[in-house]
This record gives structure tokens, sequence and C-alpha cells, in this order.
């Protein structure tokens, strides 16, 4: 897999061998997190070229750690699937992110700031318990970002899931959260909060106002968010 060699018989360096290539640890982060098609895949890894993409998947197929299959529900559709040596894999993914969350500084973690990335995580982890029995509509707007990135939204349905898009789906809005990146960012991380950000006029919530009240409930933060600061 990669271009040079440990040439150690050490476990951990042939592992590294495998694992630490570019961008490989964070895409088996999106593979543990359950996206199994290619664009899935992309909308987690954004700044990944689609060429680099491809090859780190035939990678880690070559290295069994993932199998490529046809999908069982759309023709000329192939997924990507862990196996159970990629499965092995994902306590040691969750410890890197447990480790950077209490160990890397929140001010260094927020200079690498992506809306994409963060609004697909959001609608990966949203949670639809708390929400109407009917279809709710929130727009995210950004206003420091250009006209391209400025608007998401996401489609919340308790049937049929969670959906983010980027070009106005053309439904009422239910809730508009007009904020700042870095702050969004920050309370997606765990290290900031709704309450906090709204009080300092940092965020603004219009429209449904069990929406917004609940917002810190329903609202899709990181998996380590839990996870506090330690000193180094």
């Amino acid at each position: 897999m990669s271009i040079g060699s440990y040439k150690q018989f050490c476990p951990v360096a042939m592992a590294a061998e495998i694992l630490c290539t570019r961008w490989t640890v964070v895409l088996l982060r999106e593979l543990v997190a359950g996206s199994t098609r290619f664009n899935e895949l992309r909308r987690g890894v954004p700044r990944m070229s689609p060429a680099l993409l491809s090859q780190r998947l035939k990678d880690l197929e070559i290295a069994g750690i993932v199998a490529r299959t046809a999908s069982t529900s759309e023709a000329g559709i192939f997924e990507y699937h862990l196996t159970l040596s990629g499965r092995e894999l994902g306590p040691i993914v969750e410890a890197f992110g447990v480790w950077g969350q209490r160990r890397i500084e929140a001010d260094l973690s927020l200079q690498h700031l992506d809306v994409q990335l963060l609004m697909w995580d959001m609608r990966r982890n949203l949670n639809t318990t708390p929400m109407p029995r009917t279809r709710s509509v929130i727009q995210f707007v950004y206003p420091e970002l250009s006209a391209a990135q400025r608007s998401w939204w996401l489609l919340v349905d308790p049937q049929d899931g969670v959906d983010l898009c980027s070009i106005d789906p053309g439904f009422d809005v239910d809730l508009y959260v007009s904020v700042d990146l870095r702050t969004m960012t920050a309370i997606w991380m765990g290290l900031d909060t709704v309450r906090a950000a709204v009080g300092s006029e940092r965020m603004l919530l219009t429209g449904n106002q069990k929406l917004a009240s609940a917002m810190q409930t329903w609202l899709g933060l990181s998996p380590f968010a839990k996870e506090q600061k330690l000193a180094s």
C-alpha cells in the first residue's frame, strides 16, 4: 500500500504501512460511521480528490479491510463494506478521535473549518427522537461565507430519516439558524452550546419555538463531544 516500507517485522510497523498513509484513517472513520457508497464517502472527505479516494479504497480492498460489492438496491452502483478485519479497526479509529478531542487544543481544532463536512456530520448524527412527527425543514445560514456555501437545509422526516441539501429544496422552512461557522463547529464539537451562542447573539434562531428550544437535544453533535479537554 505504501510507497516505502519500514522493513520491520514489528506488527506495529506492518500495520502502520497499511493504515498510516495519507487520508486512510480519515477514510476509515467514514466507513466505520456507516458510509458505503463512493459519493457518500466523498462527502465525508470533501478535501480528498476522487482519484486518491478510489486508490485508497483499492488499497484497503487488497489489504482485506474493505469488500467491494454490487448494490442490491440500485443497478450499476457499488458499495464498500468493512470486512471482519476492517470492523476490528473500529475501536482504534474511535481511540484516535477520543485522544484528539481530549488532547488537541480547541483553538487549533477550530482553525480547520469546513462547512460541507460539518453539515454532513450534523446530518448523520441528528437525533430525530425529539423532533415533530411530521417533516421539519431547518435552514442554516452562515453569513460570512460565499453565496455558494452560505445556505444549507436539513430535511428531517421521522419515517425517511435526514437529508442534506445545499440548494433550496423548495419547502417551507420551520426554523432558520443564522450563525457563524466557527461557532457552529464549536457547538458540534461540544466546545460551546446553543444556549451560550444564542445568549451572546452569535446565533439567531427564527421560527418554530419548540424546535428552537430543543435544538441542543436534536442537534447532531460529534460522537466525541462528550469527551472533556484534558491538560497536557
